[in-house]
């Protein structure tokens, strides 16, 4: 595994001598401080129109252009569903409701500003059959440098699970439409 640091300097002393192990692991020698760079949960939505399936076109790294599902990382205090509805409202403009129900869950890697976080990626699935483009909104509103570029909505059977950003997200659709994507 590479030396995936975060730390070079120990936050509680200014030690050089902080050390990772497991990957995830900084601890000090100089003062005892230990960090545990643990796994992040997130989530997303695989929301299920007449139209096709939402997806949104990533503003920024990573993966700048490519398709995502609407969701993102949960916060503190906050339940799995709790996070991934108010990420859809910020990222979407529309609630799902309490409607929703769990997919899939699949282990991710995100790298963010040089920062690697391993992810545990909770997918849920809901149906709104009558959604249209019109009944959402982009806060960047498609804008150079925001966070989304665009929403769209795409069949199962014309999507190529190559353009998706993450491949958490290409193995929840593999396992919500195994007639078109296999098991």
């Amino acid at each position: 595994m590479p030396d995936e640091r975060i730390f070079h300097y120990c936050p509680a002393c200014g030690s050089e001598r902080i050390e990772l192990r497991g990957g995830k692991r900084f601890s000090c020698p100089a003062c005892g401080f230990i960090y545990y760079h643990n796994t992040a949960a997130a989530t997303a939505l695989i929301l299920k129109t007449r139209a096709g399936i939402l997806f949104l076109v990533r503003g920024q790294e990573p993966e700048r252009g490519k398709l995502a599902l609407p969701g993102g990382f949960v916060d503190p205090a906050e339940g799995a569903i709790e996070g991934m509805r108010r990420e859809c409202r910020e990222e979407i403009g529309w609630d799902p409701g309490p409607g929703c129900r769990f997919a899939a869950s699949y282990p991710n890697s995100y790298r963010y500003k040089g920062v690697l976080y391993n992810t545990c990626d909770l997918f849920f699935a809901a149906e709104a059959p009558g959604l249209s483009i019109a009944d959402l909104r982009s806060p960047s509103g498609g804008s150079p440098g925001g966070e989304i570029l665009g929403l769209r909505f795409i069949r199962p059977e014309d999507l190529d699970l190559k353009s998706l950003a993450f491949e958490s997200a290409r193995q929840a659709l593999r396992q919500e439409f195994p007639a078109f994507f296999g098991p």
